[in-house]
């Protein structure tokens, strides 16, 4: 907790200096920053602060975005619920603000329902695999990036990070295969002097050394 307070310490200082230097030229003072992020978070929650209910969440993160919408409007800014993601974002990160954008306002896959989407996704393979026999590279890259993009929406559905899921796939690959190349080393040759067939009794045999280790 002390490491988190020098951080929010921090974090602090960037906005008080901002503040600052925009008071010099007459723009705003903290004072006004403080009292914009309080007048934010009393339009955008009206179920709280005032006379709007909200039955549940999901209705709070519909009203959230649609009052977001409005103020967009009001700016003459792009109306967009998409509009305020960046498209910088690694695409599985992306994928997954996507989704949950879309989410908040009702477009989404029935709720405590997952069989839909992995009968989506198996559709999505299927295409996949039709795209393949092509050997069109426009084709392919398009139907794998839904089967991509299926994948995410059923990880948002589970509350899986799926960034978090590939790189632990990725790690744990990487230890698998380090073993494998040990096995390799111990019988004086290189990983690349076996057989496929032998390569998968070095995989099996990692696989089995590593459980052991857990």
């Amino acid at each position: 907790m002390q490491d988190i307070r020098e951080e929010a310490g921090d974090l602090l200082l960037q906005v008080v200096f901002v503040a600052s230097l925009a008071k010099e030229q007459g723009a705003f003072d903290m004072s006004g920053v403080v009292r914009t992020i309080c007048d934010k978070l009393i339009r955008r929650h009206p179920h709280v602060f005032g006379d709007a209910s909200a039955k549940d969440s999901d209705e709070v993160l519909r009203n959230w975005e649609k009052i977001k919408a409005d103020e967009r409007r009001e700016k003459h800014e792009n109306t967009s619920i998409l509009s305020g993601i960046p498209d910088g974002l690694p695409p599985l990160l992306k994928a997954d603000r996507i989704q949950a954008k879309a989410a908040h306002v009702g477009f989404d896959w029935p709720k405590g329902e997952t069989a839909p989407l992995f009968a989506k996704l198996d559709e999505e393979i299927s295409e996949l695999k039709e795209a393949a026999l092509t050997h069109d590279p426009e084709r392919m890259s398009d139907e794998l990036g839904d089967v991509l993009f299926m994948t995410v929406n059923i990880a948002r559905r589970l509350g899986v990070d799926p960034d978090a899921a590939l790189n632990g796939v990725c790690e744990k690959f990487r230890k698998r295969f380090q073993i494998m190349e040990q096995c390799a080393q111990e019988e004086g040759k290189q990983i690349s002097d076996y057989t496929l067939e032998e390569l998968d009794a070095f995989w099996d045999k990692a696989k089995v050394i590593l459980k052991n280790k857990v």
